[in-house]
């Protein structure tokens, strides 16, 4: 009897020991199947994450004014639809209108590492361009990148981490454009800052044409804003009319010039919209949004599409606009021509 006890106690003992084997391995194949599924779900994350990777983009502006703002919001604009708005942080940074700021500004974007750098204006793209040559960096309201960054015989393509877009409009169709508007204008005057290279190459091209038409040109040059109202003053008193270009300064002071140029009856062609609704009369103007927006298109190629910058050349607006300043023309009694858009302050 004891010894049938012993047998059964040992075959109970046996079939429990099975049975406890059995729920291992099954608890073992519950467990390797919740592996198995942990690190699926962990690749599509990976996967999740790669597609919404977050881009870094540094921005540069050299001063505030309508027209370079229009350009930031442009180029803003186009990168968050072209990658997503919750892909993208900005690092939105104003020099103030001072070179030395703007170079502070850069260097501190590459020691950032950002993937991306927008510099907006001239002394803004040079302060990039000295700062980094590995960063990609693209311009905006730039009127020639071979005068900005001292290229001999510029062929369009800058080459190396830069490129952009440029504002530079038809500078001889806006002199030709001026005497017809200022037809008894015998003695015109060109005003910018002469810290801007781009101003300079723009009234160069001005001063050419208007002079092979027979015109006197005068050219007054400030310095800072310090001197603008002394120069305007003593422009206003010996021209008839006056020329400023899409000069970064004078967009920023144009009440100060307006001032003084409206009360002596001085009327103004401008390089660009902003100058002319704070103080000109009329413009061919490009739009400066839109050559943001297209500087923010060439982003999106670069960071998304893997584009070689170092291949794509500057690129432009090619559709400038008649406009014309109503209230402006109002006090000085002047009629525009018909294919003259009024300006409209937004």
């Amino acid at each position: 009897m004891k010894l049938y006890r012993k047998i059964l106690a040992l075959g109970l003992t046996a079939a429990m020991l099975g049975l406890t084997a059995c729920g291992s391995s099954g608890a073992d194949a519950t467990s390797a199947a919740e592996s198995e599924s942990d690190t699926e779900a962990a690749e599509e994350t990976s996967e999740e994450a790669a597609d919404g990777q977050t881009y870094n983009i540094g921005i540069c502006q050299l001063i505030q004014h309508p027209a370079l703002d229009q350009a930031t919001q442009g180029f803003k604009d186009a990168v968050t639809e072209g990658l997503g708005e919750e892909n993208v942080n900005f690092d939105e940074q104003n020099a103030n209108g001072d070179a030395a700021t703007a170079t502070t500004i850069c260097t501190n974007f590459v020691a950032e590492d950002v993937d991306l750098i927008l510099a907006n204006a001239t002394a803004s793209i040079q302060a990039a361009a000295a700062a980094t040559g590995d960063i990609p960096i693209l311009g905006t309201s730039i009127t020639d990148y071979g005068v900005a960054l001292d290229i001999a015989d510029f062929d369009g393509t800058v080459g190396g981490n830069i490129s952009g877009t440029s504002d530079c409009a038809p500078l001889e169709e806006q002199a030709s454009m001026m005497e017809d508007i200022f037809p008894d204008a015998q003695t015109i005057g060109i005003l910018y800052c002469s810290a801007e290279p781009n101003s300079k190459f723009q009234a160069d091209t001005v001063q050419a044409k208007l002079e092979a038409d027979g015109k006197t040109v005068k050219i007054y040059t400030f310095s800072d804003s310090n001197d603008l109202a002394s120069v305007t003053s003593e422009a206003c008193d010996n021209v008839d009319a006056l020329y400023i270009p899409t000069d970064n300064t004078a967009a920023s002071y144009t009440e100060t010039i307006n001032n003084i140029a409206l009360p002596a009856k001085t009327p103004i062609f401008a390089g660009e919209e902003g100058i002319m609704a704070g103080c000109g009369v009329a413009t061919l103007s490009i739009s400066y949004y839109n050559i943001g927006y297209v500087t923010g298109q060439m982003a999106v190629e670069i960071l998304k599409d893997g584009a070689d910058i170092s291949t794509m050349s500057i690129r432009y607006d090619d559709a400038p606009v008649k406009k014309y300043n109503p209230a402006i023309c109002e006090e000085l009694g002047l009629t525009m021509p018909e294919d003259y858009e009024a300006y409209e302050a937004e």
